[in-house]
């Protein structure tokens, strides 16, 4: 596999792998200039993996509070049923969350997929063929 030809910020060469004929890695390709930046524009907004396990973490120290108050008497059994069910209700919406972001990513990750091997593939005596 070839090196990229690229240079990086500091000025070294690129120790990526070239992805085009052009002899570039996907962080130098200026056709994919587009999608990093759309990319690089969602940075942040989306949340990523950390929040989801930690917003589960806090609902399960929650319903721990709740199971200790009604053990120890504090709390009335039918309160603590509402209220472990309304924190089901929120468990969900976060799994749910998480659920729906693995599905665009995956749908992101196929559309790229795609793309590159519609870049592959050549027409030979009107017929489609794959580059290798």
């Amino acid at each position: 596999m070839a090196r990229c030809t690229g240079i990086t910020r500091g000025g070294e060469r690129c120790k990526g792998i070239a992805t085009s004929d052009n002899g570039l890695c996907y962080a130098h390709d200026p056709d994919h200039a587009e999608e990093r930046r759309r990319s690089a524009s969602r940075g942040g907004k989306r949340g990523g993996r950390g929040r989801p396990v930690s917003e589960l973490a806090r609902l399960q120290g929650r319903f721990e509070e709740l199971a200790e108050q009604v053990l120890s008497g504090d709390l009335d059994r039918s309160r603590a049923a509402v209220a472990c069910q309304l924190l089901n209700g929120a468990r969900s919406c976060v799994r749910d969350g998480l659920t729906a972001r693995e599905q665009e990513e995956l749908v992101e990750r196929m559309e790229a997929l795609e793309r590159a091997l519609e870049q592959r593939k050549v027409v030979v005596d009107g017929e489609p063929e794959w580059a290798c």
